[in-house]
């Protein structure tokens, strides 16, 4: 099967044609002149984005949820989707706890600005590594060495230099919606290989609340999509992204690989 790209190398790189949009209004009514192609990046969609990431990079204490579907594509093009949830628990800049689940694989990672541990719940196998200081530099430094990759990790790297708004090629404002009850606007960007859409909340909290990317340099073009649910204010101790191994668990070693996705369909 051939895998959907991670999230943080999709939006790492820039250089993709135009993006087409059929935008229509809240209420439903035939988009007017919306159907038209349009090839632009538009200081509104730049500017949304930017805010976004300023916010998120503002957080201290958070939990966020993600509702997630992914899709594989069989070697003859058939498409297969799973669902499955992503839980992050995180405090700035030096604490996260990420929970994978689905029905074909679980998955737990505990950072405490020190260690980075991996623990697989089902067959009770973790392996712990040193770790850089800060949540931004585990991010480079899991994928560059062990070929980890976290899913959603584009939530920590909005608002930074590892997310330039340069690398888009367009950048689209779609209308508003409703994600979950929640008023948000619908944005739609694209960059080399990926195009990707966000459900930014409006008002104070400019969150993101679904975020669908499609990968545009496999024919078969797989998505990966996901709706979010946040506790900014989460009351977090030391305990949470401090892995305590079970009686029952096994320590193995973490060796240098081929990137693996944690929140994908990986052994």
């Amino acid at each position: 099967m051939r895998r959907t790209p991670s999230l943080v190398a999709a939006l790492a790189v820039s250089g993709l044609p135009s993006i087409a949009l059929a935008a229509s209004d809240q209420a439903g009514s035939p988009p007017p002149a919306a159907t038209r192609a349009v090839a632009a990046v538009q200081p509104q969609a730049v500017a949304a984005l930017e805010k976004m990431g300023r916010h998120l990079r503002g957080l201290k204490n958070f939990t966020v949820q993600g509702d997630s579907t992914f899709e594989l594509v069989t070697e003859d093009g058939q498409k297969l989707q799973f669902p499955g949830t992503v839980q992050y628990k995180v405090r700035a800049p030096n604490g996260l706890q990420l929970d994978v689940r689905s029905d074909r694989k679980e998955r737990q990672l505990f950072y405490d600005g020190k260690t980075l541990t991996v623990y697989g719940p089902r067959n009770k196998y973790y392996a712990s590594v040193d770790a850089p200081p800060t949540i931004t530099e585990l991010l480079s430094n899991a994928t560059d060495r062990y070929g980890i990759e976290l899913p959603l990790a584009d939530l920590f790297l909005w608002g930074t230099g590892q997310a330039p708004v340069s690398a888009l090629t367009s950048a689209v404002f779609v209308g508003p919606a409703r994600i979950d009850g929640t008023v948000t606007e619908h944005y739609a960007f694209r960059q080399p290989g990926v195009d990707w859409q966000v459900w930014i909340e409006t008002g104070a909290k400019p969150l993101p609340r679904r975020l669908v990317i499609t990968t545009t340099d496999d024919p078969a073009q797989p998505q990966y999509a996901s709706t979010l649910k946040w506790n900014t204010d989460a009351k977090l101790g030391d305990s949470t992204f401090t892995f305590t191994p079970p009686k029952d668990a096994h320590r193995i070693e973490l060796v240098e690989v081929d990137v693996v996705a944690v929140g994908e369909d990986s052994p």
